[in-house]
């Protein structure tokens, strides 16, 4: 992710260039929008008539040579004008809250989607340095905050301007001489609401981050609360969400202080040209150069000058809000992707799985070390490759490297001559059946987890696959069977159930190259055992890359590739590895003997 941005004059102006990029999302939503500023404009202008009107009806009843009639007759046209303004103002006024919602929306619609689409387009390295509550505040919190200010920021600041910009003509084609009274005091509102923003928007991108860790706690300790309860550190979570959301409350407190300031200021500001008007205006009507009407007229249209003022503190906060959160939302669609397509990239064609490392080093991002050094290697169209070796040798990292989860550092790795880079990512991956070390499932039914790869899987297709995986006969033991739906993660399920639906998925793809990294990890030996005798049926033909610690699947690999600290200490088959590999005998007798013992007993 791109560092936050710094805060201060640099800061603030990307905060705004952000915002700028976050309200062209807005030409998405052209139609509703226009309407909605259609409506506020025919609102404030029927807002604007009224002290007009009232003066008017002022002017009849207060003239010395006012006829009765007539006046009632003005009286009466006047209440009824300021009822119909009420009127067109409240219905215009409606339907420019709707409007401005559903343009919101629509935006919030956009940028949530945009953010979803990044993120599942996001290379692994992204994830390895993010937290996964980072990124669900910005599709959230920071997102609706977005929305908020589209919806009555954005509209307010436009009512504001027109209503403050119309009342100062109407005010200076009234009365030059008061209205001159009152126009310094606007130039010391803003530099006032200035000031404040400088301030506020600082503050408010330190509470989105501080709402970022109070969500990466909360959102970790769910996912781990079988860990917690096990260890019973309640009392340590506990703990640290408090002082998370202590620093959270301390944050929003400081804004807070902000806050209580500007209103008082504000009002003093108002209060001050009120007074001022007060005197010069009463001097003007004991001077006889001012009526009554004209008066009352000026006081309302004063109003409309203040009361925009008093509305540009909250169109600030929100703005501010909006600012700090439009820049954390495009630090993320911003973000380069690592792994990505090239411009000349082509789709790979049908593959038959011949799989070559050539002189490859690979190391991760912000690692100085590589965790594979100069490994080649060459793996044969239908051939089982074993991959042994210490925790932290490599194994992983090389069958990451095959479906382009990440990309060498030096080196290359081709499939069928093509190197992976060259080839589009959805055209190599395709081809790839992967179960991971760590199963994931998706809530829902047990048959939409196996049919993830292929939605449109028949049923028939589906079950063959978990026959095949020896998943079928607990699926069918389920009063649901294969509609079964399972919880989040899978964890209504066994580790071992995970596992043999995670391996039907990856089954069901029917690839021609298969990688299946600690698959049988999380079960039982007896369900080992029927397992890899459904694999060994299904690898033939296929290349196919497994991980595994016990003697089964590397007894009847094609080739054993040990690996001991990034390089590659030796190769071969089961027997020629026993004869001339002392590493490989070392494995044997100290790790894999253990396992058959186990099945054995």
């Amino acid at each position: 992710m791109n560092p936050p941005a710094r805060m201060g004059a640099s800061g603030s102006a990307t905060q705004r260039g952000s915002l700028i990029r976050a309200l062209r999302y807005v030409g998405n939503q052209r139609r509703s929008a226009l309407i909605a500023y259609g409506a506020l404009v025919i609102a404030t202008v029927a807002q604007l008539a009224v002290p007009q009107v009232v003066q008017n009806m002022i002017d009849a009843v207060t003239r010395a040579d006012a006829n009765l009639a007539v006046a009632e007759r003005v009286i009466l046209n006047g209440a009824g004008l300021i009822l119909l303004f009420a009127v067109l103002r409240g219905v215009f006024s409606f339907l420019q809250a709707f409007m401005s919602e559903s343009t919101s929306q629509g935006l919030a619609f956009d940028l949530r989607n945009a953010i979803f689409e990044k993120i599942q387009r996001l290379s692994f390295s992204y994830y390895d340095q993010n937290q996964t509550g980072q990124l669900m505040v910005r599709a959230t919190d920071d997102v609706e905050r977005l929305r908020t200010f589209i919806a009555q920021g954005l509209i307010m600041s436009v009512q504001s301007f027109l209503l403050l910009g119309g009342a100062i003509v109407v005010l200076a084609f009234t009365n030059l001489r008061l209205t001159l009274v009152v126009l310094p005091l606007l130039p010391i509102a803003l530099v006032i609401f200035v000031i404040f923003g400088r301030l506020i928007q600082p503050l408010f991108a330190v509470v989105q981050q501080k709402l970022a860790v109070l969500n990466t706690i909360l959102q970790e300790n769910l996912a781990g609360i079988k860990v917690v309860k096990a260890f019973a550190r309640e009392p340590y979570e506990e703990r640290r969400f408090a002082a998370a959301a202590t620093d959270l409350m301390a944050q929003q407190l400081r804004v807070s202080r902000v806050f209580s300031f500007l209103f008082p200021v504000v009002f003093l500001v108002a209060q001050i040209g009120q007074a001022a008007i007060l005197y010069f205006g009463g001097q003007q009507i004991l001077g006889g150069t001012l009526n009554l009407g004209e008066y009352q007229k000026f006081s309302l249209y004063l109003v409309y000058v203040f009361f925009p003022l008093g509305q540009l503190g909250f169109i600030i906060a929100l703005m501010a809000q909006a600012a700090a959160s439009a820049d954390r939302i495009f630090e993320v669609l911003d973000t380069q992707n690592e792994i990505s397509d090239r411009p000349d990239a082509y789709p790979l064609p049908p593959i038959e799985g011949r799989v070559e490392f050539r002189n490859v080093t690979f190391r991760y991002f912000g690692n100085s070390e590589p965790v594979l050094r100069d490994v080649s290697f060459v793996a044969e169209p239908g051939q089982t490759v074993a991959l042994l070796g210490a925790t932290g040798s490599g194994k992983t990292s090389i069958i990451n490297l095959i479906p382009r989860f990440y990309d060498v550092s030096d080196g290359a790795v081709l499939i069928d001559g093509h190197d992976v880079r060259d080839v589009t990512i959805d055209s190599l991956r395709s081809q790839i059946g992967i179960v991971l070390q760590e199963t994931n499932l998706f809530s829902g039914a047990i048959r939409d987890n196996i049919a993830f790869g292929r939605p449109e899987a028949t049923d028939e297709e589906v079950i063959a696959a978990a026959r095949a995986a020896a998943a079928h006969d607990f699926i069918t033991s389920f009063p649901e069977g294969y509609a079964t739906r399972v919880g989040e993660r899978g964890v209504t399920l066994s580790g071992g159930q995970k596992q043999r639906i995670a391996i039907a998925r990856a089954l069901l793809l029917n690839p021609r190259l298969l990688i299946l990294d600690d698959s049988t990890s999380s079960v039982d030996v007896r369900t080992e055992q029927a397992i890899q005798r459904a694999l060994e049926q299904l690898m033939q033909g296929r290349t196919s890359f497994v991980i595994a610690q016990r003697i089964s699947t590397v007894l009847h690999a094609d080739q054993i590739i040990v690996l001991d600290n990034g390089r590659i200490a030796a190769r071969g088959t089961h027997a020629e590895l026993m004869e001339n590999s002392p590493i490989y005998a070392e494995i044997y007798h100290s790790q894999l003997v253990a396992d058959t013992a186990g099945a054995a007993g």
